[in-house]
């Protein structure tokens, strides 16, 4: 819309921060809601802040027509100051006043799914960060917090369910065939946590009965048809009300919890107060529709989305550059409650390496990027770009490290303490952490706590060096471990972190030698030490042999870790290592060892670039009695070609490609026999199950299924394709049938074109399904650049709508940002594409766009060609004259020096 597109960017600062002129007390709108002409009556009681001198209020909107303003009932002068309104003459003194706007909007015009809008009829609201002031004037900003009372009024046919933030109060019937609902929020929020829904729904209800005695009603909302697809949602939220209580004695405080489901929203969930509004993505499930990665997700979301309820609404962000301290903080609590959830430390421990696989393949480069930010960023140009991997998920590991740092009993302590201090506040990172800290004086946290806040201030990820050296003779065993830090954009000289390592050495049996550190008293297992100088040693004495070394276990810090162990100490570690993540860890070091190797090499791509070693100690895993199914799937899985990328100066995509593939097809042949066991051993689950044994489970099964087809591509076998064809088609799951489905896509076997139309001929009335179905041909591996062709051929197809977030995502994002082998063409058409996508996507959605105007962040690392083409590509869509400030800011970071 124009109104993103007038005038120079402004870039906001942190330290720029200041308190507001003015606070609002108490907010009571009134919505008369029509897809056309929404009506909306804001009655704000305001009063100065005494601490801040006396200004005019400024008053945030974006695309609003406005009718009336008054004060105290009367009329009043105003200007409008580009889209802000500004009133100068108001009352003086402390006492409270009352202002009224009357506005309008269009919703149904509203394409950017930002503030008031409509989908499939039914009217949503999306207000974080800066969506409120697209429904009505307001100081739109986190600090600002207000008690809510809010009348929905609508015509009872078209709209018979109205909902909003807290409890309802009152509801009934008006004339013309319209009703109304009345809604109060007992606990006073900022205006980004504002929600209001109104449609045709049904809803599943739970009542639950709190520790306390108290009764509560949950509800999950969703369009009708939908309702079997709800159990799984309502037993996630139901298990995350349980654990939070349970595990921080955070209860639930609210009369009713409700969370909507809509199938248009630009991002995952919204934590509105007591309304949580939902991508469909991640609420409706059930065995014939959704997988079991579709499952999981749904339970972190949701858990994700309820913990916010205490992290995040009861205290807020004092600013926008506050906002790891919600997210970050809240993503280590729905990691926590799923690894809690899990039985066994063996389903933790895979939990944790899917988390750490995500922090490397996305946080990391992001870290080396242009638009490379700390946890705390200190500037933006448009806040939507800062909901990123490195404010959530590495947040999330400056928040782990803090737990370490404590002990789990300290966290709780230091979260008791932080709510002690701040409920209903809006505060900033260094309250948390000081409240922790203060929480456990005797800690190593406390005692670094000013350079473990360089976790919030420094961008970049810390490499750390790590040398061995055993003394026989001394019967000791030094490590030495070294601290860098890259520069990153406006952060030339880092200084050290604070890094929890933690450590465990293995005798030549693999056993977990006993730790005495420097003389100390013995630790058996893992030792954490803190690495918070550029260089330091530490010793180990009592060590009679030469010991292998597992360092950073449970990946213990966000780092790299640069440690030279040979292939033996490897494979041993892989054999034998008591902490699941170095075991996985170690086979991921192997792999990686000779995929860069096999990319470095000269003249064509060898086909068999594993060596035997290598594949003996694959298939040991595969056919490992006590090892868990899941585990075995994750350390088969090469790394991604986006992680290998990241370990060279200059990269060849295609190369790159090429090598990960002769190596999946070399143990696709060369553990053949060892494919069947494990699917024949794994392929029968009984009813279906989302607990962890069966995930892992079909997950092996569908691994080996993939390989046998990739096997039978090769040698012309009907076999196998046969066979996957058949589990397709006879599934009694989605996960069966769709990994059957990709084993068949990703070989290119001639059954996955029929396979493809059946899928969608069974499936075509189920969109989430059908994203699965468009994303899997999107991301196939290219072979002879037949991906692009398929992606437009896709862009075309009549169930494709560009305007659905979730359905751009699931072609245009799987192509451009999750199939670099298909994306980088030495043609440049990629790239064409991509920029043909982001300038038209920015046209009606700038904060999709601007995501997608990412896929391009790191190519200042591609060899020639791909790296003037990629530029020019980028170049294209900068010299665009009406882009939105989202996606500029993006492509300018990309191009700076």
């Amino acid at each position: 819309m124009s109104s993103l597109r007038e005038g120079p960017a402004i870039v906001v600062r942190r330290e720029d921060y200041a308190p507001p002129a003015f606070w609002i007390d108490t907010v009571d709108l009134a919505f008369d809601l029509d897809p056309a002409k929404t009506r909306v009556l804001n009655r704000m009681r305001l009063r100065r802040n005494p601490d801040v001198a006396p200004q005019a209020l400024r008053l945030d909107g974006e695309d609003l027509n406005l009718a009336r303003v008054l004060v105290n009932g009367g009329g009043c002068s105003f200007r409008m100051d580009g889209q802000t309104l500004v009133l100068e003459n108001l009352p003086e003194g402390a006492e409270p006043f009352d202002l009224e706007i009357f506005t309008t909007c269009a919703p149904e015009k509203n394409t950017q799914l930002m503030g008031l809008y409509v989908s499939q009829g039914t009217f949503f609201t999306q207000c974080e960060a800066e969506g409120f002031r697209r429904i009505t004037y307001f100081l739109d900003r986190p600090d600002v917090m207000a008690s809510y009372t809010v009348t929905l009024r609508a015509d009872k046919d078209r709209y018979p369910v109205l909902l909003s933030n807290g409890n309802l109060v009152d509801s009934g019937n008006l004339p013309d065939n319209r009703h109304f609902a009345k809604w109060v929020d007992p606990h006073k929020k900022p205006c980004y946590l504002f929600a209001l829904v109104a449609g045709k729904l049904v809803a599943r209800e739970q009542r639950i009965v709190s520790r306390s005695g108290k009764e509560h009603l949950l509800q999950v909302y969703v369009r009708p048809g939908d309702m079997d697809k709800t159990e799984h949602a309502m037993n996630s939220l139901m298990a995350s009300v349980v654990w939070d209580e349970a595990r921080f004695g955070l209860p639930l405080d609210l009369e009713r919890f409700m969370i909507v489901a809509t199938a248009d929203f630009n991002m995952g969930a919204m934590e509105n107060k007591g309304l949580n509004i939902f991508n469909t993505k991640y609420v409706l499930a059930n065995s014939a529709t959704a997988t079991d990665t579709d499952f999981a997700n749904i339970e972190s979301v949701v858990g994700h989305e309820y913990f916010h309820n205490w992290t995040g609404n009861r205290i807020t962000c004092r600013d926008w550059f506050q906002l790891s301290l919600k997210e970050g903080l809240t993503v280590f609590r729905d990691q926590e409650f799923s690894m809690d959830l899990c039985a066994d430390p063996s389903a933790r421990a895979v939990k944790r390496i899917e988390d750490v696989r995500v922090l490397r393949t996305a946080q990391f480069p992001e870290d080396a990027g242009p638009m490379a930010h700390p946890v705390r960023p200190d500037s933006y140009v448009e806040i939507n770009n800062f909901y990123t991997v490195t404010i959530y998920e590495k947040g999330a590991e400056v928040v782990r490290m803090m737990q370490t740092l404590v002990g789990r009993d300290g966290f709780r302590k230091g979260m008791d303490l932080y709510f002690q201090r701040h409920d209903g506040q809006a505060v900033t990172c260094d309250d948390f952490a000081q409240a922790v800290a203060d929480a456990n004086p005797g800690s190593e946290l406390s005692r670094l706590l000013p350079q473990f806040k360089r976790w919030y201030s420094q961008a970049g990820t810390p490499r750390v060096q790590a040398t061995g050296r055993f003394d026989a003779e001394a019967r000791t065993y030094t490590l030495e471990l070294a601290q860098t830090c890259d520069p990153t954009p406006g952060q030339s000289d880092k200084a050290p972190f604070v890094i929890p390592v933690a450590i465990g050495l293995l005798d030549a049996q693999g056993r977990d030698l006993p730790l005495h550190l420097d003389g100390g008293p013995a630790v058996s297992g893992t030792q954490t030490v803190v690495l918070s100088e550029a260089c330091q040693s530490f010793v180990f004495t009592g060590i009679d042999a030469e010991p292998v070394p597992s360092v950073l276990r449970g990946f213990s810090a966000p780092v790299v870790l640069d440690m030279n162990l040979s292939d033996a100490e490897l494979l041993h570690l892989l054999a034998h290592d008591s902490d699941p993540f170095n075991r996985w860890e170690a086979g991921q070091r192997l792999a990686l060892r000779r995929a860069l190797h096999a990319i470095r090499a000269e003249g064509p791509v060898h086909q068999e670039p594993l060596d035997e070693a290598f594949v003996a100690a694959m298939r040991a895993v595969l056919r490992h009695p006590a090892l868990d199914a899941a585990f075995k799937e994750l350390v088969l899985t090469l790394p991604a070609e986006t992680y290998i990328a990241e370990q060279l100066d200059i990269v060849d995509p295609q190369r790159i490609h090429a090598v990960r593939e002769a190596m999946r097809s070399q143990l696709a042949h060369a553990l053949h026999e060892d494919w069947i066991w494990a699917y024949e051993q794994h392929r029968d689950n009984g009813a279906y199950r989302p607990d962890p044994v069966s995930t892992g489970r079909r997950a092996l099964t569908g691994m080996a299924l993939t390989m046998l087809c990739l096997a039978a591509r090769d040698n012309g076998n009907p076999v196998w394709p046969g066979k996957a064809y058949q589990r397709f088609k006879d599934a009694g799951n989605m996960t069966d049938r769709f990994n059957a489905l990709s084993a068949l896509v990703i070989a290119g076997l001639p059954l996955a074109s029929e396979a493809l139309a059946r899928f969608h001929g069974m499936f075509k009335q189920e969109a989430l399904v059908l994203d699965k179905w468009f994303a899997l041909q999107a991301g196939a591996p290219d072979r002879g650049g037949n991906v692009l062709p398929a992606v437009r051929q896709l862009l075309a197809h009549p169930d494709f709508n560009l305007r659905n977030p979730n359905r751009a995502r699931s072609v245009i994002f799987s192509y451009c940002s999750a199939n670099p082998g298909a994306f980088h063409r030495a043609d440049a058409a990629g790239y064409v594409f991509w920029s043909e996508k982001v300038i038209e996507i920015d046209a009606f959605n700038p904060q999709v766009a601007a995501r997608l105007a990412r896929a391009l962040d790191r190519w200042k690392k591609l060899a020639e060609p791909y790296r003037s083409a990629a530029r020019e590509a980028i170049a294209r869509v900068a010299a665009k004259p009406d882009l939105s400030n989202d996606v500029r800011e993006v492509v300018t970071r990309s191009l700076a020096d």
